[in-house]
């Protein structure tokens, strides 16, 4: 039974090898599905298509070798892989999705998003956000140095944990009326995103809202098939 699967919110880094290895383990698992759409937040941090670390390198090893097996793999960028691009989707056979993004999940037009840009009561976020996401912000960081790009992330992981510290929790969450906003303006009524790691499905007087699960102890994936859509977890061996 051919399936499509939704993950996010993995937050691949050195320091938890447990996750990389339970990414190898998922992605062999499923090496017979349709599609694979990674909806952000892949890497805790990314800093730029020519990263040379060996975990970028193992990454892109495991993704190729998926790949190469037959699936269709996505990848949509999130809100700490903002940097992730082409010639990391050429080098690992995905296609970088756009967001948002609408496709047929079951034969129902969905949105896929990674979730950051519902969550507008975060003004500050909000704000950072449209810098991050500015080409010639992009490119300007791009040309620094690999070393000084990691300094850069650095610093930026510290202030977000700093500055998330000490907000509300509703405020990290998505905005109700965003949602409804997002799923009249594409006119859809499935929708499906992570970043806010609160899995669950959620019913809104506009249609159902899929939330992804970010991967720590435990893994979540949204599994689409001819027999439904699933949200599921699994254990992640540390």
């Amino acid at each position: 039974m051919s399936s499509t699967l939704f993950i996010s919110d993995l937050h691949l880094d050195p320091a938890r090898p447990a996750v990389t290895g339970a990414l190898g383990a998922f992605l062999e698992k499923h090496r017979d599905c349709a599609a694979l759409y990674i909806l952000g937040d892949l890497f805790e941090s990314w800093v730029g298509d020519d990263d040379d670390t060996e975990l970028a390198d193992e990454v892109r090893g495991l993704l190729k070798r998926f790949t190469d097996n037959g699936p269709a793999l996505f990848i949509m960028q999130g809100n700490r892989d903002f940097l992730l691009g082409e010639t990391f989707c050429l080098a690992t056979g995905a296609r970088l999705l756009p967001d948002p993004s609408v496709i047929s999940v079951c034969g129902i037009p969905t949105l896929l998003m990674h979730g950051d840009s519902l969550c507008t009561a975060d003004i500050d976020y909000q704000a950072f956000r449209r810098t991050s996401r500015d080409p010639a912000w992009q490119r300007d960081i791009l040309r620094r140095s690999l070393q000084q790009r990691r300094d850069l992330a650095s610093q930026l992981r510290q202030m977000s944990k700093a500055a998330n510290s000490n907000k509300a929790e509703d405020i990290m969450d998505v905005t109700p009326t965003e949602v409804r906003d997002k799923l009249r303006e594409y006119q859809v009524r499935q929708l499906i995103h992570g970043h806010t790691h609160r899995p669950a499905r959620h019913e809104h007087p506009d249609g159902v809202r899929w939330v992804l699960g970010d991967w720590d102890r435990q893994g979540w994936v949204l599994e689409a098939t001819s027999e439904g859509i699933f949200l599921n977890n699994f254990h992640i061996i540390q």
